[in-house]
């Protein structure tokens, strides 16, 4: 630190410098995150200093917060779901594991069941909570197997997880079979709805992936992806509201004096962000999006094709992957670990900027 600061002037002269340096969203085609929505920043400004990690004091976010998942859970066919907001889809898939271990906390070695397209983050759990982490092979719609899924089952699995929404492919796993497998095991089951929470109940003929069906137990789903929401606002949902005071612990000097949430400090402005978006877009506007991104998405497909360039797959949500090596500049993609090309069509993804990367990877292809 300096002894003596900056000027405004000088300071945000060099923010400014540095903001450049980052990439331009009109060319970033590989993000599960998208532009915030106008309504959402303006939220997230006027709830800024607010802290939900003592929600004594801010009595008023804590209940939009409540309201939160009061909206989700009805989303998801469960009104009385419990919840609470956490900072994305990696905290909501650790507490879920967390959770699933100390229900069953007689299980001396826990291992838990997930896809071989699980995200990362499943890694990160399985390290933290000391869990046998066994990986199910993918079918070729690559989607996870569910009858492999029930031969991993044992004595000692804690948790079964399915994706809805793959992150690399955008599949939504079999989760109904998937359910039905927990609910005859008596498995905890875990529904990682990070990316297709917000996009699944939108689409004209949607995939069953939550609480409709009676096996699933938690859902893992990101209002910071498409539901426009500023960073970070993830959600994680349980059935039972009350499964969520197992992971209570004392925090006397606070204004609750106990906690379940893994963070302490939680920002209030972005799930406030969050839940500005559904109340302003309600379900029309949120399926006018969600339509767009898929239309964007087929449109994608259908143009790459025309240059040779075929799919991976037919996703259910809107991620597209190629058989395909160049891409041109100052485009950014991304690839799977098994060398598709990545792309996400979100709401900055319009159809414009589909038109103009045709254009400029037909120069290659054409």
């Amino acid at each position: 630190m300096l002894n003596r600061g900056y000027s405004q002037e000088e300071l945000f002269s060099f923010f400014a410098q540095k903001k450049r340096e980052d990439l331009d969203y009109n060319y970033i085609l590989s993000s599960m995150c998208t532009l915030p929505h106008p309504v959402a920043v303006r939220a997230h400004c006027m709830f800024i200093e607010t802290n939900l990690g003592d929600p004594g004091l801010f009595q008023g976010t804590s209940s939009l917060e409540k309201l939160l998942i009061l909206r989700l859970g009805t989303l998801f066919h469960c009104k009385e779901a419990g919840g609470y907001a956490t900072s994305g889809g990696t905290e909501s898939n650790i507490q879920a594991l967390r959770l699933a271990k100390v229900l069953k906390k007689e299980v001396v070695y826990p291992n838990i069941i997930v896809p071989e397209s699980a995200h990362f983050s499943f890694k990160k759990a399985s390290d933290l909570l000391g869990l046998e982490m066994r990986a199910v092979p993918l079918g070729n719609d690559f989607r996870m197997d569910a009858q492999k899924a029930a031969e991993q089952i044992d004595g000692n699995t804690v948790c079964l997880v399915g994706i809805a929404g793959t992150t690399e492919y955008g599949m939504v796993d079999p989760i109904a079979d998937l359910a039905k497998i927990a609910d005859a095991h008596d498995v905890f089951f875990h529904v990682d709805a990070a990316f297709g929470g917000m996009v699944i109940p939108f689409l004209k003929h949607p995939i069953p992936f939550d609480f409709a069906l009676p096996g699933v137990t938690t859902i893992a789903v990101d209002p910071h992806k498409m539901g426009m929401s500023t960073i970070p606002a993830g959600c994680l949902l349980t059935r039972e509201p009350e499964i969520l005071q197992t992971l209570n612990i004392d925090t006397p000097y606070l204004s609750v004096k106990q906690e379940y949430t893994l963070a302490g400090t939680r920002p209030g402005a972005p799930v406030v962000g969050a839940l500005a978006v559904l109340d302003y877009l309600g379900i029309e506007g949120m399926m006018a999006i969600v339509t767009g991104c898929m239309r964007n998405t087929e449109r994608l497909i259908a143009g790459m094709e025309t240059f040779g360039i075929p799919r991976a797959v037919t996703p259910d949500v809107n991620v597209a992957t190629f058989s395909c090596k160049n891409v041109p500049e100052p485009w950014k993609v991304s690839w799977t670990r098994t060398g598709h090309m990545r792309i996400v069509c979100m709401p900055h993804v319009n159809s414009d900027r589909i038109e103009a990367f045709l254009k400029d990877i037909g120069e290659i292809y054409a």
